[in-house]
């Protein structure tokens, strides 16, 4: 957990650079569903940066934005937005009473908990009865870059087998998965939505190979010819292009609280 939680602090200037812009793009889409007022109580869970937290703050809902990285939780109390509350928090023993809030967000968190249930858990039972729960998470491979790697590497060598996905990926990725689980937690007449946007790959990120894939176990797996082949095919897709736009699509759910 603190090896978990010293990556995330020390990625957090490099993810609101990079990863903020682009989560934001599907925030709209996920508040769409929740009709937030200036009496909302607002919970985002696995925050990162606040892209979620502070959509929601223009409503002139109240948010609570937690994440268990302080280096996350300092930028996004950073902004001194008035109706932000910022605070360091596992996602899986939230430190909130029952039934606390009007709506509770996790934008691309939860099924990245090591024990995602227990998070599933803990959102439903910070939501009121008849508040809203949300969910989003990636429908295939993950997205933007490491979802091209996926498919890049299935192209080129299509002889190897691409690592397991995580089960929280396998399961929520799909819209009887995803509804499933939000059934389970004690939520009620989930709703799926797909949301596709493109991740702009810029294509300076290239020459710095280990910390555009590193974390990635299939582009670890690759050997320095493998690796070339990969940067050379990613190179011609872009063409002159500076950015590779690589589309990449969510799978929102929204559920209503028993």
């Amino acid at each position: 957990m603190r090896n978990e939680v010293d990556h995330w602090d020390s990625a957090a200037e490099r993810y609101e650079k990079t990863a903020h812009p682009y989560t934001a793009r599907y925030v709209e889409a996920a508040l769409a569903h929740v009709p937030l007022t200036h009496a909302s109580r607002v919970l985002d869970i696995a925050a990162g940066t606040g892209a979620l937290a502070l959509a929601a703050a223009r409503t002139g809902a109240r948010v609570l934005a937690t994440d268990f990285s302080p280096g996350m939780v300092a930028r996004i109390a950073a902004k001194a937005v008035p109706n932000v509350e910022a605070r360091v928090m596992d996602g899986q023993a939230l430190g909130l009473p029952d039934a606390g809030f009007d709506a509770v967000f996790s934008i691309f968190g939860v099924f990245m908990f090591p024990d995602w249930r227990k998070g599933r858990a803990e959102m439903a039972r910070v939501t009121r009865p008849n508040g809203y729960g949300v969910v989003a998470v990636w429908q295939d491979r993950g997205a933007g870059a490491f979802m091209l790697l996926g498919k890049l590497i299935q192209k080129l060598f299509p002889e190897r087998d691409l690592s397991a996905m995580p089960d929280a990926m396998a399961i929520l990725s799909t819209a009887e998965g995803l509804s499933g689980e939000l059934l389970e937690a004690g939520y009620r007449h989930p709703q799926t939505e797909l949301v596709t946007r493109d991740f702009d790959l810029d294509m300076a990120a290239l020459n710095d190979l280990d910390a555009l894939f590193g974390p990635s176990p299939d582009w670890k797996s690759l050997n320095a010819t493998q690796k070339g082949m990969i940067v050379a095919e990613l190179r011609q897709m872009a063409g002159d292009r500076p950015q590779l736009p690589i589309p990449s699509t969510a799978l929102i759910g929204v559920a209503r609280r028993k």
